[in-house]
């Protein structure tokens, strides 16, 4: 939960979804638009700048949330720098270092790409993006799954926080062995709290006659359109010399 905790505790919070989603389609259209490795990197720091001094986003909290991705496609691109060629019938591996340029240039592409997602969903807590969802007319299937996982899993971490808790007042987690058993414990019972809970609100959908779509109370954001001016000349800001370098 802690992506949603920066969200709402972000200065830019209350900045018009639509002008954040502007600028982060414009820094992915740069980051697919660059030549080379270094405008990826550039427009990837770039964006990392905005989001950690801009939005105040704390760097540490940044790169804990970075970590995965990070982590993801560093393994991507070692398996990509690794070439299979068969030989008598047999598989035959070698590293390929003549695939470097193009695996730095998906490399930084995807660094990019990272970081103006990243930008978005600090900034923008999920009722935001709902909202904004069902404004680009979204499917509705998909944004009520959206809200109904958001809400089992704040549940469900809420849950794993108290009966962990528990356990460790009992001495639940005392030794290795034992710490391993009350996880195992814990886990099979949380399956079945999940289970019961989901059974829980489709019996409150039920009870309601619920036959359509959720429903949410939208934010106003009464500065929209000089937010939306703002991003999209800060996201132009961005392709331009992208589009620029390709064209050249």
């Amino acid at each position: 939960m802690i992506i949603e905790r920066l969200a709402y505790a972000s200065p830019w919070r209350r900045v018009a979804p639509s002008a954040k989603a502007i600028f982060a389609g414009g820094a992915m259209a740069a980051a697919w638009l660059a030549v080379s490795p270094a405008g990826a990197l550039g427009v990837a720091a770039l964006v990392a700048a905005v989001t950690v001094l801009g939005a105040r986003i704390p760097w540490r909290d940044y790169l804990r949330v970075a970590r995965a991705p990070l982590g993801f496609l560093l393994v991507s691109c070692l398996s990509m720098l690794v070439s299979v060629t068969s030989t008598n019938g047999a598989p035959q591996w070698r590293l390929a270092p003549e695939l470097l340029p193009q695996v730095l240039l998906v490399a930084s592409r995807a660094l990019a790409l990272c970081a103006a997602l990243l930008w978005l969903v600090l900034t923008t807590p999920l009722g935001d993006l709902l909202t904004l969802m069902r404004r680009l007319h979204c499917p509705a299937v998909l944004t009520d799954l959206m809200a109904v996982t958001y809400r089992m899993q704040t549940v469900l971490g809420e849950a794993w926080t108290e009966g962990l808790t528990a356990q460790q007042a009992r001495l639940g987690h005392a030794g290795r062995w034992q710490s391993l058993r009350s996880t195992a414990a814990l886990i099979s019972h949380l399956a079945v709290q999940c289970w019961m809970r989901a059974s829980a609100l489709q019996a409150a959908a039920d009870a309601r006659n619920l036959d359509g779509e959720l429903r949410f109370l939208a934010p106003h954001h009464p500065h929209q359109r000089r937010h939306g001016a703002l991003a999209l000349i800060a996201g132009l800001g961005l392709m331009l010399p992208a589009a620029w370098g390709r064209w050249a």
